[in-house]
């Protein structure tokens, strides 16, 4: 059984998406520590020719709360007028705009008010219109011992899941050892998105945008593709 375990990313870039694909059972981290200027509540996406951050407002609170225990602001509710107005206004006239948007707005005009509960809804929602199957689990759903950190975590949970191959993206490649994943009876495999591009208006490609980038200028069958076909396991 094929696994791979990921932290939850806002509309996160298409390598995402590969890497969900790519298995069986995608473990969603909950009961992590949030961090700032990740990638957990903003992606990047195309306004006016350039990247431009989207960021989902979150409550003042404690910086050593776990994902799963933030909330987002109680200025969500206007606020997210303002993020589809946004969008909107930046990809009006990209050819898939009418289904993408119609997608995206579905997520937003949810009454989730948890940032993992928007964040899993969102990734589900975007699989569900590529027909990704997927199985998700919850990370903290797993009996393990959750004050584990890193390799040993990891190893942990594919135990706990009977996985014989861990996939994880190609920037962990420092992070874990094959030989101890092999010690351990799993195979570990790193995964490599091959670059590409597409037309995004008369502008000058900009690679590694949010998914919602690649969606609204590609038909669902070409991203598709691009989701199955578009990288290389190592």
């Amino acid at each position: 059984m094929k696994l791979a375990i990921m932290q939850p990313y806002l509309f996160p870039y298409i390598g995402y998406f590969q890497l969900i694909n790519a298995v069986d059972k995608f473990v969603l981290y909950d009961n992590i520590q949030f961090t700032k200027k990740g990638w957990i509540n903003r992606n990047r996406i195309l306004v006016n020719g350039k990247e431009e951050y989207l960021t989902l407002p979150l409550k003042k609170d404690s910086d050593f709360l776990n994902v799963d225990e933030r909330r987002l602001a109680d200025s969500f509710k206007t606020e997210r007028i303002k993020i589809l107005r946004k969008i909107s206004g930046s990809y009006a006239k990209a050819p898939e705009f009418t289904p993408v948007h119609a997608l995206i707005e579905s997520v937003f005009n949810s009454n989730e008010e948890n940032l993992f509960g928007f964040i899993y809804q969102s990734l589900q929602a975007v699989c569900s219109y590529l027909d990704i199957k997927t199985e998700f689990i919850v990370s903290s759903s797993l009996p393990i011992d959750h004050q584990l950190k890193s390799q040993e975590k990891v190893i942990a949970i594919c135990k706990a899941l009977h996985a014989t191959q861990y996939i994880n993206p190609i920037g962990g490649v420092d992070l874990y050892a094959k030989k101890i994943f092999k010690l351990n009876n799993i195979e570990l495999n790193f995964i490599r998105a091959t670059a590409f591009e597409y037309k995004q208006f008369s502008n000058e490609f900009i690679p590694w945008l949010s998914i919602i980038d690649v969606l609204m200028f590609s038909p669902k069958e070409k991203v598709q593709q691009y989701v199955q076909n578009n990288y290389s396991i190592i």
